[in-house]
């Protein structure tokens, strides 16, 4: 075992190591260089403030979950679907299984997750998360229309975002209602499938809707979680904003929140993409233009913004794969543990007492 996660080990470095140099960490250094060390270090250093808010956000809604596990779990999450060529389903997957990763938070400042009250955290936290961007979107559209009455972006992105919000109506009817429904199709499908299994199938919808229903009673943390979001929201802006000023563009933070927010509504339409690639710095590069920024400069800006992405989810990454090889070596060990039977030794003949055929006087 010792050896298959050593070898797991180098695997991920070398995978880490090649998607980096796939996302053209040459050109990433070049916009590093170009804004400086210390401007570079600005932006990520608010961009760690804001993953800070984001935690805050999650824990305000799922508070039986310590702050320090939702942080942590939020980041991977982040870094899964940014510097990994997955899917924002992809990193979704990846933060379940964070979250719910014992080895990971051992100690004070952790606890123990299962699999289905980590997936209705995740669940409820995207939520709250849109919720808060569809608010920060609609701001931004309002300061790019302050700008530029009848910039062409405007009502593409008005119509993208009232069918962001009624997917959200949806995903949020079926966090309250969905157990009905697994239930029901339980049922259905009853005579289809062993008993057991529809036992099972049962169960588990009656358990998730338990928790779902646990989080969504307290309906002040959901929209305290969700303004909040929108506070995280308002600090992206702020790093790009950040970021505009060290590369030498004038921009004002209303028309920093307009960039941000209707780029993320740009991109929240295509969220099967990988990381986003080519779309953000199309939206970037065009956005930046109408307020008179040179397309080079927001193309350096979508650059830097892949970098801080792998400064900050690389570290996370490997922290996460490092405590997945810890808890590897100590499933065996807890296995062979619960598992050994206790160990008796023989008894010798000569041990035995003597049978003797005198009666006793």
């Amino acid at each position: 075992m010792r050896k298959l996660t050593i070898l797991l080990a180098i695997l991920g470095l070398a995978l880490l190591t090649g998607f980096t140099a796939w996302y053209g960490a040459g050109s990433v250094m070049k916009a590093i260089v170009s804004i400086g060390f210390v401007g570079f270090m600005a932006t990520v250093l608010a961009q760690l403030a804001v993953d800070a808010i984001l935690g805050l956000a999650w824990h305000a809604a799922c508070r039986d979950i310590p702050f320090v596990q939702l942080v942590v779990s939020r980041m991977i999450r982040d870094a899964a679907a940014s510097c990994l060529p997955f899917s924002q389903l992809g990193g979704m997957v990846l933060g379940i299984r964070a979250t719910s990763s014992s080895d990971l938070f051992a100690g004070r400042r952790g606890r123990h997750v299962d699999g289905g009250e980590a997936a209705c955290a995740n669940l409820v936290d995207i939520t709250t998360e849109v919720m808060g961007q569809i608010l920060f979107i609609l701001t931004a559209v309002l300061c790019l229309m302050a700008h530029q009455q009848s910039s062409p972006f405007a009502r593409p992105v008005l119509i993208g975002l009232g069918l962001l919000t009624l997917g959200i109506a949806g995903f949020i009817y079926t966090q309250r209602r969905g157990g009905d429904l697994l239930r029901g199709v339980g049922r259905k499908l009853g005579h289809n499938m062993a008993a057991q299994w529809q036992d099972a199938m049962l169960s588990s919808a009656d358990s998730i809707q338990e928790r779902f229903d646990a989080i969504w009673s307290h309906p002040g943390r959901i929209a305290q979680g969700a303004l909040l979001h929108y506070v995280g929201w308002l600090g992206s802006a702020a790093t790009i904003w950040i970021a505009y000023y060290f590369l030498g563009a004038h921009l004002s933070f209303s028309g920093a929140v307009a960039i941000e927010g209707v780029a993320c509504g740009i991109m929240s339409v295509s969220f099967l993409v990988p990381a986003g690639l080519g779309v953000q710095e199309a939206a970037y590069m065009a956005l930046g233009s109408a307020f008179g920024i040179a397309p080079s400069v927001s193309l350096g800006l979508s650059l830097l913004r892949r970098g801080r992405e792998l400064v900050i989810g690389i570290p996370m990454l490997l922290l996460w794969q490092g405590m997945e090889m810890r808890g590897l070596r100590r499933r065996p060990a807890t296995l062979d543990d619960a598992g050994a039977a206790p160990v008796t030794a023989p008894v010798s003949v000569h041990d035995r007492p003597r049978q003797t055929d005198a009666a006793p006087e």
